[in-house]
């Protein structure tokens, strides 16, 4: 298992520590919806240096984004972030990503999930001839999700970037804690407001920044926050996860992705997508609430009234905010609109549960 620059740091403060997408990571410390509730409400961290990060670079970088994304890099001034997915000639997710404009029509950051970052490297290269300069620097680049509502409030004293005004899905690079070439983006996985934080692996860069974000948010109770809480803060917000609720056979337009699908231009998926758009979708990503006492889990069967196979849960759990189970899956079309009553099979019985606007937690 490969190590983060942090996981010593993980294994003195008692995490519960197991792998993920090949990464010795923190599943948890203090638990769970403890941490789940510190971000909710006040300021959490999360280790997040497992992410994969690519540079582009060259007059022909947009070009090359364009040609493999789904959104519409073209629109990006430098300092904007944009969520996107790469996709499929058969409308398949092969990953979704960050699109960082750092020098407009010339120098951008991809950010791709931990476990496809070998599949999208080749995935992109395949269309590149030649003329971009990419650069895979995830393993020199640290990553720290500083997530929760007093977040910026706290790592305000450490920079002279305005990271208190920041709008969403916008980032500055300069000084922070100290450090050169820090770049501070208003992103994040949980919708609890906050920053992510990139920065080089580079002599005692990861432990200076680890301590000084916890050192300015002792008076905000701040906490280390591992992968569960991670999961169940993005669940309530209806955020997608590779492998759970998209991957290479569901489409952006099933996922409910349709607003980072631009058809406005030419992409690996865009014929594809563009003839999906006109029939509609067999099947569609809902979220849905237990109204049975039950807690639904990645795989479980969805059923309709009378027993038939509907549909499976991409990602289940218990709200540690609506202290209910809540979920998210794939049904056929006609039973995904809001208010429907669907069944999963859990533990051989049929528990009820109701089709809901995502988010779950507003």
């Amino acid at each position: 298992m490969k190590s983060t620059p942090f996981t010593h740091l993980h294994l003195a403060l008692g995490a519960k520590m197991a792998e993920f997408a090949g990464y010795n990571m923190p599943i948890s410390y203090s638990g769970i919806n403890d941490e789940h509730h510190t971000v909710r409400n006040n300021m959490g961290v999360f280790d997040v240096s497992h992410m994969g990060e690519f540079i582009l670079k060259g007059e022909h970088a947009l070009a090359l984004i364009q040609k493999v994304g789904s959104n519409d890099a073209s629109k990006l001034t430098n300092g904007q972030a944009q969520y996107s997915c790469l996709t499929n000639e058969n409308g398949g997710i092969v990953d979704d990503m960050l699109v960082y404009c750092v020098e407009q029509n010339k120098v951008y950051m991809l950010v791709v999930n931990a476990s496809n970052i070998e599949k999208d490297w080749e995935w992109i290269m395949q269309f590149n001839d030649g003329s971009v300069e990419m650069h895979n620097i995830s393993e020199k680049t640290c990553l720290l999700a500083v997530q929760g509502p007093n977040a910026t409030k706290a790592l305000q004293t450490l920079t002279d970037m305005d990271i208190l005004n920041m709008k969403y899905y916008t980032f500055s690079k300069g000084k922070f804690a100290g450090v050169d070439n820090v770049l501070v983006s208003a992103t994040g996985y949980t919708g609890a407001g906050g920053v992510e934080i990139y920065f080089e692996n580079e002599g005692d860069h990861a432990v200076k920044i680890w301590n000084a974000i916890f050192e300015a948010g002792a008076a905000y109770g701040i906490k280390p926050v591992g992968l569960g809480a991670r999961d169940t803060l993005r669940l309530e917000k209806g955020y997608c996860l590779y492998g759970n609720d998209i991957d290479d056979y569901s489409t952006p337009y099933e996922a409910g992705l349709g607003w980072i699908t631009k058809l406005n231009k030419t992409f690996t998926a865009s014929e594809f997508l563009k003839k999906q758009k006109e029939t509609g979708t067999e099947k569609k990503l809902v979220g849905f609430e237990m109204t049975d006492r039950a807690i639904p889990r990645h795989d479980y069967i969805i059923r309709d009234a009378e027993g038939n196979l509907i549909g499976r849960v991409t990602s289940g759990t218990q709200s540690p905010t609506l202290n209910k189970g809540i979920g998210m899956g794939y049904v056929l079309s006609d039973f995904a609109t809001i208010g429907s009553e669907i069944f999963v099979d859990i533990r051989d019985k049929q528990m009820k549960a109701v089709v809901v606007q995502l988010p779950f937690v507003k």
